[in-house]
């Protein structure tokens, strides 16, 4: 897989979105991911909304768009802006941490295939090594 999320075969057009089994693939791993994002007590504050359901279908819609599939994410809300919405919220190691943990369950409870989970998981560490706002954990006095 490219970093599109393309087959590198020669001759070869399916997405990641595709390869991964769409919409119901990609809404499976999300609710994983925030199945233990709503008991989190260093992530669930980061997370205004009482029902975790926006975010989970905004995370879903973006994720989504990003390997191929429908561009619902940009119509309803424009460009990602990652950095920018995340700015609000303190983002230090131990979130990173904590948000790759629970992103690293709900990717191997899909049991993708090897190249497909890769590149996958590939994005996801990237992304969030990315949002990281904050050099110091608030143990160290941050």
């Amino acid at each position: 897989m490219n970093p599109a999320g393309e087959s590198d075969r020669p001759g070869a057009s399916t997405t990641l979105f595709e390869a991964i089994g769409g919409e119901p693939t990609f809404r499976k791993l999300v609710d994983e991911f925030y199945a233990g994002v709503a008991t989190d007590p260093l992530l669930r504050p980061m997370y205004p909304e009482e029902d975790l359901g926006p975010a989970a279908d905004r995370m879903a819609l973006f994720l989504m768009q990003y390997w191929g599939g429908p561009n619902t994410y940009s119509a309803q809300r424009g460009h990602p802006r990652l950095r920018m919405r995340h700015a609000p919220f303190r983002i230090g190691l131990a979130e990173r941490d904590a948000w790759l943990r629970h992103m690293r369950r709900a990717v191997d409870r899909l049991e993708l295939e090897p190249e497909v989970a890769g590149a996958l998981w590939d994005y996801l560490e990237r992304a969030a090594y990315f949002m990281v706002n904050a050099t110091e954990d608030a143990a160290d006095g941050a």
